[in-house]
């Protein structure tokens, strides 16, 4: 089959796409033949030899898929061969034209949904939905401060703010970015590149119960001078390559509490949660409170040019490879 391959770790460019053979079927199993592939930040890292997942070399990254059923593992009775299908791939091995997932993590798509929305939808949804409800708590009527706005993740969690009844604040880095934020849907929008992130959260809300933080560094920094008594900064990432050191007397002071959201490993400990989350919320596609936005797609030859585009800052929303 063909494949993205990194053969080498320490940068993208050392990815190139070539022919191997397709997985081996696993006990549990389900086997998707890819149709799109979404593409995230940890791919990156993933091929610097950074990322929390350290597959053997060579090894295929891409990190969710969706695509139709080839083969199903015996004992598992939730889809079949034919069924469209979306997934989270822990490990990688999205950009291919076959993956092998654990059949638990395997979910049905939507009528009407087409492949590549499916495949820019589990891992920003997933981890957004997983943040806001299972480590954060966020309740209706309570302020959401969304870093890194415009990002896949980052307008995913705006949407699941608002859907959970939150005032969002978008934060980005960019005018532009800000009247982005704010079309989707974000109540307020401040750029911290040239404004007080602190100054104007306070402004606009009084401060923030929740902090959906993908970015780190500064903007971690920041978070913590807005954040309300007894809230949640929810890290998720650190897309500025910069790893902030939380200030414990701010901590002690405030009583806040500042929470890891791994949703990747929340999901391999357990897939059926993670099925069940986005079978949960992928109605609201349909009704259009969950809106996943492609900002463009690439072939399986694009991989290097989608990644450094996301390097960059370029993207808005997502971008997904075609197999």
């Amino acid at each position: 089959m063909r494949a993205v391959l990194c053969p080498e770790l320490g940068s993208i460019d050392n990815l190139v796409v070539g022919e191997r053979e397709a997985p081996a079927m696993v006990p549990g199993g389900v086997r998707v033949g890819v149709k799109a592939a979404g593409i995230n930040f940890p791919d990156i890292l993933m091929a610097e030899g950074k990322y929390q997942v350290k597959p053997a070399l060579p090894f295929t990254p891409g990190l969710e898929v969706a695509g139709e059923v080839l083969e199903c593992a015996p004992g598992v009775t939730h889809v079949k061969p034919g069924d469209r299908v979306m997934a989270f791939a822990r490990h990688g091995g999205g950009f291919a034209e076959e993956c092998v997932l654990p059949g638990d993590i395997v979910t049905p798509m939507p009528d009407g949904m087409d492949f590549v929305t499916g495949a820019a939808f589990p891992v920003a949804y997933g981890t957004a939905h997983f943040a806001l409800t299972h480590r954060g708590h966020l309740k209706a009527g309570e302020t959401l401060l969304v870093l890194g706005a415009t990002g896949g993740v980052g307008i995913a969690a705006i949407e699941v703010g608002k859907m959970l009844g939150a005032t969002v604040v978008a934060a980005a880095g960019t005018d532009e970015k800000c009247w982005i934020a704010k079309e989707i849907g974000a109540d307020f929008a401040v750029n911290y590149a040239t404004e007080s992130l602190r100054d104007k959260v306070k402004e606009y809300t009084g401060g923030a119960d929740v902090v959906f933080d993908p970015v780190g560094g500064d903007a971690f920094t920041q978070s913590v001078r807005c954040i309300n008594w007894e809230g949640r900064i929810l890290i998720i990432g650190f897309a500025s390559g910069s790893i902030a050191q939380a200030a414990t007397n701010m901590i002690l002071v405030k009583n806040f509490s500042v929470i890891g959201a791994v949703f990747g490993e929340h999901s391999e400990r357990f897939p059926a949660e993670t099925r069940q989350r986005l079978t949960e919320i992928l109605p609201e596609v349909a009704t259009g409170r969950l809106n996943p936005r492609v900002w463009k797609t690439f072939p399986l030859e694009g991989v290097q040019d989608a990644l450094r585009a996301i390097q960059d800052r370029q993207v808005v929303g997502k971008m997904v490879l075609t197999v």
